[in-house]
């Protein structure tokens, strides 16, 4: 495996671990303050839209103009 692969998947680990501490931290927050619900609205809608943009790059053929290019 090469070193920039092996990188960028701990670094993807690693970056999963701080979300997933993260937004565990705001529901636990929230149970606690019945007005932190109000945090995780944002925190909800953020993730939406990350995916939502990371959906239409995957499905969009016309963004795989530079896949076709001989190098």
């Amino acid at each position: 495996m090469k070193l920039d692969k092996l990188v960028l998947i701990i670094v993807v680990v690693l970056g999963a671990m701080i979300l997933s501490f993260w937004l565990a931290s705001l529901v636990l927050a929230a149970l606690a303050v019945p007005m932190a619900w109000l945090a995780v609205l944002p925190a909800v809608l953020v993730g939406y839209i990350a995916w939502r943009v990371v959906e239409d790059r995957l499905t969009n053929a016309e963004d795989d103009h530079y896949d076709r290019i001989e190098k």
